[in-house]
């Protein structure tokens, strides 16, 4: 995490000590650097060169509306998965002409959305979603530019919870039926055939999984030229892995290269849509260590984060490091869990971590990803604050939620008032 240092025996970000942070905003909180969401950026834009591209930047990953308009200001396009992603995008200046829309279950108001802003093009998940599509294009007197997500049954070796390209997957279309899709898809009135997608899973840690994905859709570009179906897009999703604890992934340089190779020659506009690369290090959740407590068996350090703040260890047994905000005295082998009322609110288990004291800050590094987006209000918690640092000045992006206003919507009814 090259923007997060130690310097003096404190954790900075950027130029902003973590401590500072802390005590300005409170806990849990999440920090990221606005220079590392543009380094990584810039890494997928620099690989293409001069070939014609688009880097969609996945809004899963992290769509705080500062982050959006960081990258948006940077060049990025956008891969959004439904009607509140779009409608982020669009609050945060991102240019609709540059989205993709995928996810297998849209909405017919979120189609419409898209189709009314106009969106660059749908990734279609199926024939039934094509067709509903083609009825809305033709109801609204348009044409919806599409391109036809393809399960090419290709091992992401990754975790089953996030591989996507698999043949029982529910994503996409079956690779030996595709072909029939583009020409129901060429028929259709309300239909313009723009490009083909694919996408295999995430936290890739090798190219081989994408260079396989590549290879069989390069295939079927012949297959579709063949039959007379001209493609000019060709989409290969995201999924590009980063180093949680001893990963070695590939750079976005040697991502970009291996599809250049495969494609080279076709006359391609090339998209990818990276999510977790550019995110996942580009930030921090900061939490204040609550309790010490022992029993038997082990040690527990208690926090005030918990896994409604971050998800990923109890969802995925993900490795986050957890590193100490302050230089402290000592180490201790211990769980390091949060005050949720589930065994699974854990952050790391069996862990040797920095000492901290009741009232010392902890940072759980490698967070900007699937980190605040995944948060929920369990135990009627409310969610992080979000801070944006740049150089040595900071901005509150995301204000804390009060407990007041998670409440705010409900009602009680009459009848149980006494009224």
């Amino acid at each position: 995490m090259e923007f997060f240092s130690r310097r003096n025996g404190s954790l900075y970000a950027e130029d902003v000590a973590l401590s500072e942070l802390a005590r300005a905003v409170g806990t849990p909180c999440y920090v990221y650097s606005l220079a590392a969401l543009r380094t990584q950026l810039g890494a997928w834009r620099e690989g293409f060169g001069d070939h014609p591209h688009l880097v969609c930047y996945s809004v899963k990953a992290n769509s705080n509306l500062a982050v959006l308009r960081a990258l948006a200001n940077e060049g990025a396009g956008f891969d959004v998965v439904s009607g509140g992603e779009l409608a982020r995008v669009l609050a945060a200046g991102g240019q609709a002409s540059s989205v993709v829309f995928s996810g297998v279950g849209k909405q017919a108001w979120e189609i419409r959305a898209a189709l009314d802003a106009g969106i660059l093009m749908f990734n279609v998940e199926s024939p039934a979603e094509l067709e509903l599509i083609n009825q809305l294009a033709l109801e609204m007197g348009t044409t919806a530019p599409v391109s036809l997500r393809v399960n090419p049954d290709v091992d992401p070796q990754t975790h089953p919870y996030i591989a996507t390209g698999l043949a029982d997957s529910k994503f996409g279309v079956a690779a030996d039926q595709c072909v029939e899709h583009y020409h129901r898809a060429a028929e259709l009135k309300g239909i313009e055939v723009l490009g083909a997608d694919c996408h295999v899973g995430s936290q890739l840690v090798s190219s081989s999984p994408i260079e396989e994905a590549a290879t069989r859709m390069a295939s079927l570009l012949d297959r579709l030229e063949s039959a007379g179906i001209p493609i000019g897009y060709i989409d290969m999703g995201g999924g590009l892995g980063v180093t949680y604890q001893d990963e070695s992934p590939p750079g976005p340089d040697e991502w970009v290269a291996t599809l250049l190779r495969v494609f080279e020659g076709r006359g391609l506009t090339i998209v990818v849509e990276p999510g977790r690369s550019i995110a996942a290090n580009a930030g921090v959740l900061l939490t204040t260590v609550l309790f010490h407590k022992g029993n038997h068996e082990k040690n527990f350090v208690v926090v005030d984060a918990g896994m409604n703040d971050l998800a990923r260890p109890s969802l995925y047994s993900a490795h986050h490091d957890v590193e100490a905000v302050e230089d402290c005295d000592g180490t201790i082998t211990a769980d390091v869990v949060g005050p949720i009322c589930e065994s699974g609110d854990f952050f790391a288990k069996e862990r040797l971590v920095a000492n901290v004291q009741a009232g010392g800050l902890l940072a759980i590094m490698s967070a900007g990803a699937y980190g605040f987006v995944m948060a929920s209000n369990y135990n009627t918690r409310p969610r992080p604050a979000e801070v944006l640092v740049n150089g040595d000045s900071w901005d509150l992006v995301r204000e804390r939620e009060t407990v007041e206003s998670l409440f705010a919507g409900e009602a009680i009814p009459g009848h149980l008032s006494g009224e």
